[in-house]
């Protein structure tokens, strides 16, 4: 009886700090993506949004996109050094590391202070941010997924996943709230450092939580098999490539059509549709709690009906609302924007609860982290990267917001096909004795 009960107080442990990482993460990640659609340009592109102020939006988009190229570094390191040394080491180290750069914006001079240099330090701080939510997110699902019965795998992993929308929802909500209780003009002199500041406390927190939670039992097994003391990449690369492209393409029209919501609409609708912001900021918070619930399920239902069918039934709603979605934003209505991203989040979240689960499915035990860490990374380079840039650069060139919906469903296609090209992957063994084969052949649970 002890032991079960002490075996539920670690999963406890392991659930709330994967949770508390990725929340701390993708908040620091989130303030940034927001603020840049309201606010950054002006700020740190001052000249060029003075003259011309639709270049300098899609500039300050791709300044979101720079970082992603460094995703796949993060995740190199980390994923080595994940699969050498374990995983807790290493989510401790992407937690403080992304908390300094966040904290470092929030005292960055602007354009107006120190000039070029200002564009140029905001850029390496995001590449540091970059660098550290490549390696953050792999060691969080394995640190859930590892610890996880086999029959709820799912649901373990859908809460590092959680962590996208609450950490949405905390910097859209704090967001808002400096919005409605300062002037515009305080808010742009001084009180858009004040979330990005905040980081510091959020990041003591998550130290202290993650501090507590065990090693994978997994890597456990690995120390003990001495498995770790391989080359992990080098083995990734030689011969589980296809696994790593299929994650990658699996991920992108999930990223990039979470991405519009992160970043693209916040900006659309206050520069093209003239909205009130606070009004858009609230109604985007209340989008990411639909976000946060849905992922949940869908982490719980891959469980039920398998990891495969629940990404398509996720996909499904996402390609199937896209032109609908739009057409309702358009309307510059905030009770139907609401609405419309609402529902997008629900094939959101269907489409990225199980994702831990598949990932860590697909790979053997000695190049998991670094597998799914690269897979993850390269599918939000190929997907949400850029996807507010290119939505920008679609609606400057044909002046109708239906083609970035078509965009996107393009997008949602080929993560469909992906799915189908890899299968189910549920109940497939994690365990140690799949050093020697291939994950493909290896279905049985234990």
């Amino acid at each position: 009886m002890s032991s079960t009960v002490t075996r539920t107080q670690e999963e406890r442990r392991v659930l709330a700090g994967t949770l508390v990482g990725t929340t701390i993460e993708w908040y620091d990640f989130f303030i940034f993506a927001q603020l840049t659609a309201t606010l950054l340009a002006p700020l740190f592109l001052a000249p060029l949004g003075e003259s011309n102020p639709g270049l300098a939006q899609i500039l300050s988009f791709a300044m979101i996109g720079i970082s992603f190229f460094f995703r796949p570094l993060g995740a190199i390191v980390a994923g080595h050094l994940g699969d050498r040394y374990g995983r807790k080491k290493i989510l401790v180290l992407t937690l403080i590391l992304m908390g300094a750069a966040t904290a470092l914006i929030g005292v960055l001079p602007t354009y107006a202070s120190i000039g070029i240099a200002a564009p140029i330090l905001l850029v390496l701080l995001r590449v540091i941010q970059g660098f550290s939510a490549g390696g953050e997110w792999g060691g969080a699902a394995l640190m859930a997924v590892e610890h996880a019965p086999t029959s709820r795998r799912g649901y373990f992993g859908a809460y590092p996943q959680i962590g996208v929308p609450i950490g949405m929802i905390l910097a859209t909500g704090l967001l808002y709230i400096l919005r409605v209780s300062m002037s515009p003009e305080a808010f742009g002199a001084w009180g858009w450092r004040i979330p990005f500041l905040l980081s510091i406390l959020l990041i003591l927190v998550g130290y202290m939580i993650r501090r507590a939670v065990e090693e994978s039992p997994v890597f456990k097994q690995l120390a003990l098999r001495k498995a770790a003391e391989h080359t992990p990449l080098r083995e990734l690369m030689a011969k589980h490539s296809k696994q790593v492209l299929q994650a990658a393409l699996i991920f992108i029209s999930n990223n990039a059509a979470g991405y519009l919501v992160i970043a693209f609409f916040i900006s659309y609708t206050t520069a093209v549709l003239k909205m009130p912001v606070a009004p858009v900021l609230l109604a985007t918070t209340i989008g990411s709690v639909g976000w946060l619930i849905f992922t949940l399920v869908g982490g719980w239902l891959s469980d039920l009906i398998g990891r495969r069918t629940t990404f398509v039934i996720g996909y499904a709603i996402v390609f199937v609302w896209m032109i609908p979605m739009f057409m309702l934003v358009d309307t510059g209505n905030i009770v139907l924007y609401a609405v419309a991203i609402f529902v997008l989040t629900v094939g959101l979240g269907l489409s990225y609860g199980p994702q831990s689960a598949m990932y860590a499915e697909m790979f053997p035990a000695h190049v998991r982290y670094s597998g799914i860490s690269i897979g993850y990374a390269i599918g939000a380079i190929l997907g949400g990267a850029f996807a507010a840039t290119v939505a920008q650069i679609l609606l400057e060139s044909t002046g109708a917001s239906i083609s970035i919906a078509i965009y996107i469903m393009v997008l949602t296609i080929i993560s469909v096909a992906a799915v189908f090209w890899v299968g189910e992957t549920r109940g497939r063994n994690l365990h140690v004795e799949e050093v020697e084969g291939s994950s493909e052949d290896l279905r049985t649970s234990h």
